[in-house]
């Protein structure tokens, strides 16, 4: 049985993907610093729950020390921004690249010693489309999520030669807490707006990112390295 790891996988599409992977034969742990939601989705999916702060980088270290290899990594874990660059300061800027881009450096540097001794391993990071067209009020959370394309394309070349692959996705507008959150804070036109992004007219639901994501951790992605790919209603659709 594969074992793979989560990271943010408390909520949202974490969750789901976690839904997702044990179903489909997935020795499943997944990590989170929210531990109420952690447990319970634990206890409902018979998973193991991990707390853990994933910038926390000596404790992520501390805990592959202790960790069997993983066969693959789900880097999930992130947090949107609301505030125009003007508004902001250093201090903002290593906060969202730190758990939006650099969590996903240590995660990937967790795992792939042993996938690399295994010769086998799949790497999906949970990118954003926001990484590929930009984002009004979020200049700092597009600019971490653009800079996983990037080290996505070339953890992918590195690790080829190991049988490792490396996948992005990039959700558009999807139905999560997070999202939810930031709807109630700007009015019901958020929403709409949101979805007038999508040529679909709709939000997404987290169960279609992390069937997604769960294609791309499958034996039937082998031959899938190195992309990105859009789970977004068409959000980045260019002619």
């Amino acid at each position: 049985m594969r074992r793979a790891l989560v990271t943010g996988g408390a909520n949202g599409i974490g969750a789901a993907t976690v839904h997702k992977l044990s179903g489909s034969g997935f020795n499943v742990t997944f990590c989170d610093r929210d531990a109420a939601a952690g447990a319970a989705l634990a206890a409902e999916t018979g998973t193991t729950f991990i707390e853990l702060n994933a910038v926390d980088f000596d404790a992520v270290a501390r805990f592959f020390d202790k960790s069997d290899p993983f066969d693959v990594l789900v880097n999930n874990v992130g947090v949107d921004q609301h505030s125009f660059f003007s508004d902001t300061g250093p201090s903002d800027w290593r906060h969202f690249l730190a758990v939006n881009l650099e969590s996903a450096f240590a995660f990937t540097l967790g795992v792939l010693p042993g996938m690399q001794s295994a010769r086998y391993g799949r790497i999906v990071n949970v990118s954003s489309e926001a990484g590929r067209l930009g984002s009004r009020g979020g200049a700092i959370y597009a600019s971490a999520k653009a800079g996983l394309l990037g080290f996505t394309c070339s953890i992918a070349r590195e690790n080829a030669r190991y049988g490792v692959t490396a996948n992005a996705v990039l959700p558009g507008p999807i139905e999560t807490p997070m999202v939810k959150r930031a709807v109630e804070l700007a009015g019901e036109k958020m929403r709409l707006d949101l979805q007038g992004l999508t040529l679909l007219r709709r939000l997404g639901q987290p169960e279609e990112v992390a069937a997604t994501i769960a294609f791309l951790c499958s034996e039937d992605a082998g031959f899938i390295t190195g992309e990105s790919l859009g789970v977004s209603g068409g959000m980045g659709c260019r002619i």
